[in-house]
């Protein structure tokens, strides 16, 4: 029996085999510190500081909080000559690429590339005289081989072309971008990276198509001003959905009113649900139903809760039904079709034993476990993987 741990069991001449994704558009590929993107690299995770970038040992903290939970790439806020001062010791500490996000100083473009920082996102819009530092600000990156994102905001469109558009269209967004890229190659700088940010997904979404058409540099996706935890999720799943199924972005940043961890993780989720990124734990469970013969809610929950931070790709079904449920516990790699009091336990495919309502949610966890040691790899009290089999865990 073929098995791949994270991904849908496939029977047949089928098994074991991924439907490919969707090719991916041929962009330039750059490099933010190690982290390639565009071109062929893996679609990236971003997220943002929400301290004072001043406070080195708060942003460190809150970066090793945000690698931790699989960031790839973080953005600081330069607002002050305080934040350009802590920028050497930030992007020398940091265990992952840190870009900083220089607003109306030209001057601190230059103090983040001297100071190390892995890129520097900058808003021509709402930077003074922004269009004639460009041969400056172009030759002070190639020489530190700092990549340049150009960040165009609904919020802070240059005042130009809200004149000549009347509001943030696509076509303006779009306009003021390769404006702004024309630049930088009038003096042969091209390692560069655009953002073409709205609000509204249906206006970000046109943008980047018509960015994606008229360009081949990498883009960075992002639905600015998203809004509280909820509403923000939604609005990113739509807009990145929308683009990535269709091979446009390289790198995403979901927005949201809520700590960032939080962001990273629905960034995280959203890229392991398209298949551009290899699954975690992934829960499969059953909608409100009035055919569940068992407490469906409590069990999923109990089951994510137990199995939280599990190190191991791993698809678990928690059914509650003999409608869907055995066949949705046996094509995932770990499941349970419940119903009157007690349930069957799937494992790869196979009924393992069955157990009493009660002793689902621990039997699932039991046999998660020796799934990880038939891997060969060991799970420590703190959720830590060890063992030869550890490297193939995805973090």
């Amino acid at each position: 029996m073929s098995v791949s741990l994270g991904i849908p069991m496939v029977r047949g001449e089928d098994a074991g085999r991924r439907t490919p994704a969707v090719p991916r558009r041929k962009s330039r590929r750059i490099m933010v510190g190690s982290v390639p993107v565009g071109g062929d690299a893996p679609v990236s995770v971003q997220s943002m500081t929400t301290t004072l970038t001043a406070d080195v040992n708060a942003t460190l903290q809150q970066i090793a909080e945000l690698t931790a939970s699989g960031c790839q790439i973080v953005r600081v806020a330069v607002p002050s000559q305080d934040d350009a001062e802590a920028l050497p010791q930030i992007a020398r500490k940091s265990p992952i690429p840190v870009i900083a996000d220089i607003h109306f100083q030209p001057k601190y473009v230059f103090a983040a590339i001297d100071a190390g920082c892995a890129a520097v996102r900058v808003n021509p819009g709402n930077i003074k005289k922004f269009d004639d530092k460009v041969g400056e600000i172009a030759r002070a990156a190639q020489d530190a081989g700092v990549p340049i994102r150009i960040g165009v905001n609904a919020g802070s469109l240059d005042k130009r072309l809200l004149e000549k558009y009347g509001r943030a269209t696509p076509e303006a967004l779009v306009e003021s971008a390769l404006w702004e890229c024309s630049l930088f190659e009038e003096h042969g700088f091209r390692d560069i990276k655009i953002s073409v940010k709205h609000n509204d997904p249906v206006v970000m979404i046109e943008a980047y198509r018509q960015l994606a058409a008229a360009c081949d540099y990498p883009l960075h996706l992002g639905v600015t001003e998203a809004g509280p935890a909820f509403q923000g999720t939604i609005k990113s799943a739509v807009a990145f959905g929308a683009l990535l199924s269709q091979g446009i972005g390289d790198t995403i940043r979901v927005s949201l009113s809520a700590p960032p961890v939080e962001e990273v993780k629905v960034g995280t989720q959203i890229l392991e649900s398209l298949g551009l990124r290899e699954r975690g734990l992934e829960i499969v469970s059953c909608p409100s139903c009035g055919r569940a013969q068992v407490d469906v809610y409590t069990l999923a929950e109990e089951v994510t809760a137990g199995l939280k931070d599990f190190p191991v790709p791993l698809r678990v079904a928690v059914m509650g039904c003999v409608v869907n449920g055995p066949g949705e516990a046996r094509e995932a790699d770990l499941g349970v079709a419940s119903g009157n009091g007690k349930g069957q336990i799937f494992v790869k495919g196979e009924v393992v034993k069955t157990v009493p309502e009660a002793q689902i949610v621990e039997t699932l966890i039991e046999e998660a476990m020796r799934i990880a040691e038939e891997m060969g790899i060991e799970i420590g009290e703190d959720g830590a993987a060890s063992g030869p089999g550890a490297e193939v865990v995805v973090s």
